[in-house]
């Protein structure tokens, strides 16, 4: 494996010419704040872009709410500041993989199939910021592009976790297990729960969509099928309430 580097995708979500617009206190700090991002553009109100020192080479726009609310989204809560940027670099599992071998971690990845809802991409990214995962994985053309719905429903997590994109899934899930993770398919279809599946070895979390879960190609590259114990009184979880879920007990087991 080659030592951990970022990348240009040379296709993707977000062409490199177009920017991307991010609102929200969280996820404008958290732009601000990385250094792998490149910020076009910044606008906001007086008090709001009071608050911050920022680099005087950041073109800076004044504007009223109204103003903001016609830049992003229809309602969406832009907290008085947006934020224009490229999209980020592209990094290859290799790279995170070799990089979490060389630090010797045992940090989980999250491997996400056909969830294409901009919020759970979200959600998801903030519970793996929140449980120390090492990367969340998707199939490129199966997953939003980066996007301020996403970077709001992330709160800052969308800088600080990497988000890897793979052709095939199932060909990501291969090179993982080389890299000796345990890869664990979370589905309801079956008695094993996850707990049971758990022994302290590094994990790789899959979760399919809510409404068609996994593929079959992808249930065949899993180690082992589990679900988690919820009460029978409730069908399924959200799939960001089942990531959270599932990452809290991989990193209770590994305490």
């Amino acid at each position: 494996m080659r030592q951990i580097s970022r990348h240009r995708r040379p296709q993707g979500g977000n062409p490199r010419g177009q920017g991307v617009r991010l609102w929200g206190r969280h996820a404008v700090l958290a732009a601000l704040a990385n250094p792998e991002r490149r910020v076009r553009r910044i606008w906001g109100t007086r008090e709001a872009l009071g608050q911050f020192d920022l680099p005087p080479v950041i073109p800076i726009s004044y504007a009223d709410v109204a103003d903001l609310a016609r830049l992003v989204a229809r309602d969406a809560p832009h907290q008085g500041l947006v934020i224009e940027v490229d999209p980020l670099d592209d990094i290859f599992l290799a790279d995170i993989l070799q990089a979490e071998v060389d630090a010797d971690s045992r940090r989980p990845l999250v491997l996400l199939d056909q969830v294409t809802d901009p919020h759970n991409i979200g959600a998801v990214l903030r519970s793996a910021a929140a449980f120390d995962a090492a990367a969340i994985i998707t199939q490129d053309r199966h997953s939003p592009p980066e996007s301020g719905v996403i970077a709001r429903a992330a709160s800052g997590a969308l800088e600080t976790v990497p988000w890897i994109r793979v052709v095939n899934l199932s060909r990501a899930l291969e090179e993982i297990a080389e890299a000796q993770y345990w890869r664990i398919g979370l589905t309801g279809d079956t008695r094993t729960t996850l707990g049971e599946t758990l022994d302290g070895s590094k994990v790789a979390l899959v979760l399919g969509s809510e409404g068609d879960g996994m593929r079959h190609n992808v249930v065949e590259h899993c180690d082992v099928l589990a679900r988690l114990p919820i009460s029978p009184r409730m069908e399924s979880l959200n799939i960001s309430n089942a990531a959270a879920v599932a990452l809290y007990a991989v990193a209770t087991t590994a305490a």
